[in-house]
């Protein structure tokens, strides 16, 4: 479950980046700010998450839902295009994530 928190405080900081793109002034550091408190608390939850599952597991599975959680945060939020290579690696990146987590 840690390693799940972890991985969701990494797309809400790649979702606190993509909103700091186009501002500036105090909104700015308002997103960068986010940015950097999920940064570290996602940092923080991979690590207590690495003191129960292998870092060879913990790492991966981690990074995947972050780059999963960006890519649809990408597609829904920012309307980047969905095409069909994206879709397909993404569907495989869950399907290592799903077994990287299983065989832990």
């Amino acid at each position: 479950m840690i390693l799940i928190l972890a991985g969701l405080c990494e797309v809400l900081f790649t979702y606190c980046l993509g909103n700091a793109k186009g501002v500036s002034g105090t909104e700015w550091w308002t997103w960068i700010s986010g940015f950097a408190a999920f940064y570290v608390l996602s940092a923080v939850l991979l690590a207590k998450a690495t003191q129960t599952l292998p870092l060879g597991t913990a790492y991966p599975v981690w990074t995947g839902i972050g780059a999963v959680g960006a890519v649809l945060v990408g597609i829904f939020i920012f309307k980047e295009p969905a095409t069909f290579w994206r879709l397909f690696f993404l569907t495989t990146l869950i399907g290592s994530i799903i077994g990287l987590k299983a065989l832990s």
